[in-house]
């Protein structure tokens, strides 16, 4: 790739920019064998495609569908991603997939503890759940604080813990059609008036009841969409709201 002319991103892996002769943008995406080819100008990007075929025995499989289990659906307003089948795939897995749904994720000011007092469950099982909703965070912002809070008790997890993370289960089944939409009307409106990038951020205070530390979220969205986000408790415990 680099000898084509891009230039590999330095803080994303895999990612790889050209800025052409007419200053226009050519992004590719590698990931083993698989290729994402997206830019601004459609001759630009055909042009690149078929010099890639001189060199290598590809396919083109034409608008982008599905990638590493992202599912894209293209619209004239703009172009939704989402993991509805991943998430199938998990509640099926874990015997959910006939459960009663729940519109809200997590209940209202639930804190959990270590619960000792509590049964024990299977940790491998536990573990496994963690995993697959972790991985479904890539693309549901909205469950990352809530699967971050059940992550810290992989190493002895009781029945509350299993509770917590079947409920953030449940709200995966209600709510399998929900992505993050990337709007083609939101983006022309926005450059026009000259706001591009958003930033919001919020934390609790003392809400690990274990280590009493804060919990920090902030979410990033460019042109309207979410493009970057993280739940993650913080290092150092604070001795008042505003230190926080």
């Amino acid at each position: 790739m680099q000898k084509k002319g891009f230039m590999k991103c330095t803080v994303e892996f895999g990612l790889y920019v050209k800025e052409t002769k007419h200053q226009n943008l050519l992004i590719v995406c590698l990931y083993v064998d698989d290729l994402i080819v997206t830019g601004d100008m459609q001759s630009e990007i055909k042009q690149f495609k078929a010099k890639m075929k001189i060199s290598f025995e590809m396919t083109d499989l034409e608008a982008l569908s599905y990638f590493l289990g992202l599912e894209f659906v293209h619209t004239p307003h703009g172009i939704l991603m989402h993991k509805r089948k991943y998430a199938c795939e998990v509640l099926k897995k874990f015997n959910m997939m006939d459960c009663n749904s729940t519109p809200i994720p997590v209940m209202v000011n639930l804190k959990l503890t270590e619960e000792l007092d509590e049964k024990a469950v299977d940790a491998t099982l536990f573990n496994q759940v963690i995993g697959s909703l972790r991985y479904l965070c890539n693309s549901r912002p909205n469950i990352s604080y809530r699967v971050g809070l059940i992550n810290r008790f992989m190493n002895n997890p009781r029945l509350p813990h299993m509770a917590a993370a079947k409920h953030i289960l449940r709200y995966l089944k209600g709510t399998l059609d929900l992505g993050l939409f990337f709007s083609r009307k939101t983006y022309q409106n926005q450059v026009k008036n000259g706001v591009v990038l958003e930033a919001w951020s919020d934390l609790d205070w003392c809400g690990d009841k274990v280590e009493r530390k804060n919990t920090f979220d902030y979410l990033f969205k460019y042109m309207n969409a979410p493009i970057y986000w993280c739940s993650k408790k913080q290092n150092v415990v604070v001795l008042s709201s505003c230190a926080a």
